[in-house]
């Protein structure tokens, strides 16, 4: 008899083990984070609330992998509270060094956000999990990060201020005699073609090159200019931009400048960045940079 009572009382224990572990490895912290420590670094920098983790993550759901970056470390995530039982508590319990994986209910997660942001697959009352794999491997502290934030604003605001000024220069460097508009758009007329001019509704083809004020280029539709200039893709067809004037969104520098020119036109435009790309930039093209386009009016339909 006492025998019997001891064997159940030894499965009510592993049971509960069981229960407490996730029956896989993972431990539970009291708000349901389910977490497991491949690698422990007590002695590493811990995270704090606010600094961003510097690292290695990959994330699944369930058995589908939907994010990794294995192999080329870099900021991950922010240190921020978003739910009780979220990876938050987890990056919490974070040391440079340390290697873990966290686990969260997805049913959980869809609580908080929207349908159209969780998986197509995912099924509610499935048990289905999500699981951040982390190998931590630096940590940016939160005042690191907003020394870094003004810093970039500092330099935006120089950018934006030097902006006239790099212009100027580039016009007098280059004895471009042409007069801006009352947007700083410079119209420089190479060739005057005397086909149908560009106007609403008709279609147009236009060879382009673009590049900054110090000639590096960014990109092109022409061949020879794009191996010229270091920009060159294999693979993509390098042919004139044909588009429907006013069905296409170009900016606003671009659409103005060769708005009414005929078709055969040569031309160059210096671009201030407010009609450009402005304060955001894109790709390679840094905040508040004026840019040159050469284009060749091609034909007008």
């Amino acid at each position: 008899m006492k025998k019997t009572i001891k064997m159940a009382t030894l499965l009510v224990a592993a049971a509960t083990m069981l229960a407490a572990c996730g029956g896989d490895g993972f431990k539970r912290t009291e708000n349901g984070l389910m977490y497991k420590f491949e690698t422990k670094n007590s002695n590493g920098q811990q995270v704090q609330d606010g600094d961003v983790l510097v690292g290695e993550m990959t994330i699944r759901f369930d058995t589908v992998q939907i994010f990794s970056n294995a192999g080329h470390p870099d900021r991950i995530l922010q240190a921020q509270r978003s739910f009780d039982g979220d990876l938050y508590e987890g990056m919490m319990m974070m040391h440079v060094g340390d290697k873990a994986t966290f686990a969260i209910e997805a049913d959980t997660m869809a609580k908080f956000l929207q349908p159209n942001q969780m998986p197509p697959f995912y099924e509610p009352g499935k048990g289905m999990k999500i699981y951040y794999e982390i190998d931590l491997q630096d940590i940016v502290t939160h005042d690191e990060i907003m020394a870094e934030q003004n810093n970039f604003m500092k330099e935006m605001q120089e950018r934006q201020q030097n902006e006239p000024d790099e212009i100027a220069a580039y016009v007098a460097k280059n004895n471009i005699t042409a007069k801006p508009d009352n947007n700083g758009l410079y119209i420089i007329v190479k060739k005057k073609g005397n086909g149908a001019k560009v106007a609403a509704g008709r279609t147009v083809s236009m060879n382009y090159t673009g590049r900054l004020l110090d000639g590096t280029m960014f990109d092109s539709s022409v061949e020879s200019d794009a191996k010229d200039g270091g920009i060159y893709q294999a693979g993509r067809q390098y042919e004139p931009l044909t588009y429907t004037v006013g069905q296409m969104s170009l900016i606003r520098g671009w659409e103005n400048g060769v708005m009414g020119q005929p078709e055969g036109t040569k031309l160059q435009l210096i671009i201030p960045s407010a009609l450009g790309y402005g304060p955001q930039g894109a790709n390679t093209i840094p905040p508040y940079s004026p840019l040159v386009f050469d284009i060749e009016i091609v034909s007008v339909k």
